[in-house]
């Protein structure tokens, strides 16, 4: 165990892949390490986890995988509340697989915690070992959750009012209903659950964020000066991003052949996430504003959740296409645009040099591929803290503009249809791509010897050596 990092993931593809990436970019730089990912199953698992997992196991076997004994949780949560409960469930069974895997006289160098596991800070700590936070998304997220305590009572003041703002260190004003999903409700578990962390990572090793400094510098700075809650010490902050996951992606997708045929730059892509979903109405008025805007996409159609909400999985059936998009249409943007349903392999799509636009839900992992592949995003954020990416990522970054939407969140077909000619046609769209080019180059920097979070990386390993 000398030379072994535990990472511990929540659950769910969206932390466990760029955890995975994490353990990756420690064992490309210092292979002689050994990495252990505690696993937790959750009851919204896919089914895609397993298959996922085995493949890593195949490529890079230094990583190893301890599967935690499945709890069962409490049926009265709804899934946002179960995301930060389930840590907390899980922690007698995490103490007991550490005990397990530790002995009297062999510890582990160092242990790496999603900021949604931070129940289990107390568990690591009180056997000995070194703990770190992994925080998957911006240091402009960060900041903002570093400073719930100092900004809860302005919260409290103003949650109620949409048209004020909250300030956070370093990033723009962000408007009430722009705040992440769990401020809809202070009293609930999501809410608590994230002014914990703020109180416990002050107190931890240092936490990782998947940024890279050029990309935020004033929120890197805002958290490096201590500004986000002067009353607690400053982790030590590590910037190591952008991780991006490119691996197990289908090179052979039929979406990626039809790009071949198409001209430099000039295809829109539009994608939202694993889990994001639409109205039957919403993706009708899609199709009419992509119809209209007279430019080439690429567009992956998931079914309409039966629920109603924008969440789901992809366990859905296929869609209908027939039934959900306008009579004709596929007929009449045939060659132009092709419609994909369910799911297409994004990093692989954005790369490809027929992309020269993207449609996001502004997930922090597609603002990373977009940014890394150069290509200008239009944002159109769905939940969880994307309505607060989209305020960063076109106010403070700006490589992206923002879709405006009418009540209830619909997006009207004429909004679309400006939002991509703004973006493929005009003076303000060639700004925002000339942007995310400098990113993107900074980005590669970044990542390059002597770059920014290249150092921070072995700054990082550098302290579990010294122990």
């Amino acid at each position: 165990m000398e030379d072994t990092i535990i990472l511990y993931p929540s659950p769910g593809m969206g932390h466990l892949v760029p955890m995975v990436e994490l353990a990756k970019l420690i064992l490309t730089h210092n292979p002689s390490f050994t990495i252990t990912i505690l696993i937790t199953t959750a009851p919204f698992d896919t089914g895609y986890t397993s298959s996922y997992i085995s493949g890593v196991s195949t490529a890079t076997p230094s990583i190893l995988f301890h599967h935690i004994p499945t709890i069962s949780p409490p049926s009265s949560l709804t899934p946002l509340e179960l995301t930060f409960a389930l840590p907390r469930l899980y922690n007698s069974n995490v103490r007991h697989a550490l005990q397990t895997l530790i002995s009297q006289d062999s510890r582990p160098k160092a242990s790496v915690i999603d900021f949604f596991c931070n129940p289990s800070f107390e568990v690591f700590t009180s056997l000995g070992i070194p703990t770190y936070y992994f925080f998957t998304s911006g240091a402009g997220g960060l900041s903002a959750l570093l400073a719930i305590p100092t900004t809860h009572q302005t919260v409290v003041d103003k949650i109620k009012d949409p048209n004020t703002s909250i300030d956070f260190p370093g990033v723009p004003p962000i408007p009430t209903p722009d705040l992440p999903e769990p401020y809809s409700d202070l009293e609930g578990i999501p809410y608590k659950s994230l002014f914990s962390a703020a109180i416990s990572m002050p107190k931890s090793s240092g936490v990782l964020t998947n940024t890279f400094t050029e990309f935020e510098p004033r929120a890197v700075k805002a958290i490096s000066d201590g500004l986000c809650n002067p009353s607690l010490p400053t982790p030590p902050i590590y910037c190591i991003g952008p991780i991006v996951a490119n691996s197990g992606e289908d090179q052979e997708h039929e979406c990626l052949r039809w790009l071949d045929s198409q001209p430099s730059q000039s295809v829109v892509f539009l994608c939202f996430g694993s889990t994001g979903l639409f109205k039957a109405e919403q993706l009708m008025e899609m199709a009419i504003g992509l119809e209209k805007s007279g430019h080439r996409f690429l567009w992956v159609v998931r079914s309409p959740p039966t629920d109603g909400g924008t969440k789901s999985s992809l366990a859905k059936p296929e869609p209908d296409l027939d039934v959900l998009l306008p009579n004709g249409f596929l007929d009449r943007t045939r060659g132009r645009g092709l419609v994909v349903k369910k799911w297409a392999p994004q990093v692989a799509v954005l790369s490809h040099g027929s992309v020269g636009g993207f449609v996001t839900h502004c997930g922090w992992n597609s603002i990373l591929e977009a940014v890394g592949a150069g290509v200008p995003m239009v944002a159109w954020p769905l939940y969880a803290e994307q309505r607060f990416n989209r305020v960063c990522s076109v106010e403070e970054m700006k490589v992206a503009l923002a879709l405006e939407e009418s009540e209830g969140g619909f997006v009207s077909a004429v909004e679309l249809e400006t939002r991509v000619r703004e973006l493929m046609d005009s003076e303000r769209g060639k700004r925002v791509r000339e942007r995310v080019m400098e990113m993107r180059d900074g980005a590669k920097a970044a990542l390059g010897e002597g770059g920014t979070s290249r150092v921070a990386l072995a700054e990082l390993v550098e302290s579990w050596k010294k122990g």
